[in-house]
């Protein structure tokens, strides 16, 4: 796992995902919300992320969390040696960014830069989770079922999947950080 792509809709525990998955491998952390946006929710230029986006891929190793853009999406599964897809039912996802919304304001959302608008991204998420849900969610499960030929699949359908994966991926460090997490 030398080249990691995590991905699904919104609100599916990506970030934090990520963050414990970078923390187990000892690999870095990329998250795309970071790169598309700068402080106090201010768009990059896509020409500016798309550049910094391709010089991460062409990194010996890397953990990339989120979305992005269509056009960097495709080849970064592709340059992926392990993917990690959190496909969780929507009403958790609509759970999950309604909880984020709310404890937001108070404790900023993992892999979110600083001072992003919590409102307006939540609303902006919860008009992506219908279309991801609808559109793009059964290409990401065709691409994984081609791609286990060639790569490291894992396609997370629960919060206890998630879990699982992590205390598969390092039982110790992963066990460590979910009761600590537990415990805030």
């Amino acid at each position: 796992m030398k080249k990691v792509a995590v991905f699904g809709n919104a609100g599916g525990g990506k970030s934090t995902l990520s963050q414990k998955l970078s923390e187990i491998l000892d690999s870095p952390l990329h998250s795309l919300d970071k790169i598309q946006f700068q402080a106090n929710g201010v768009a990059v230029p896509v020409a500016e992320y798309q550049r910094i986006h391709a010089q991460i891929l062409a990194t010996d190793r890397w953990i990339i969390d989120g979305f992005g853009c269509m056009e960097t999406l495709w080849p970064r599964l592709d340059a992926a040696d392990s993917l990690v897809f959190v496909d969780l039912p929507l009403y958790l996802h609509f759970w999950w960014v309604t909880k984020r919304m709310l404890t937001g304001s108070f404790n900023p959302p993992a892999g979110w830069p600083e001072n992003s608008p919590i409102l307006k991204s939540s609303i902006t998420s919860y008009r992506a989770l219908w279309l991801c849900d609808r559109y793009l969610t059964p290409k990401y499960r065709e691409y994984i079922q081609k791609a286990k030929n060639t790569k490291n699949v894992y396609h997370l359908r629960s919060s206890q999947q998630i879990e699982q994966f992590l205390v598969s991926i390092d039982p110790v460090t992963a066990t460590k950080n979910i009761v600590s997490d537990e415990k805030t």
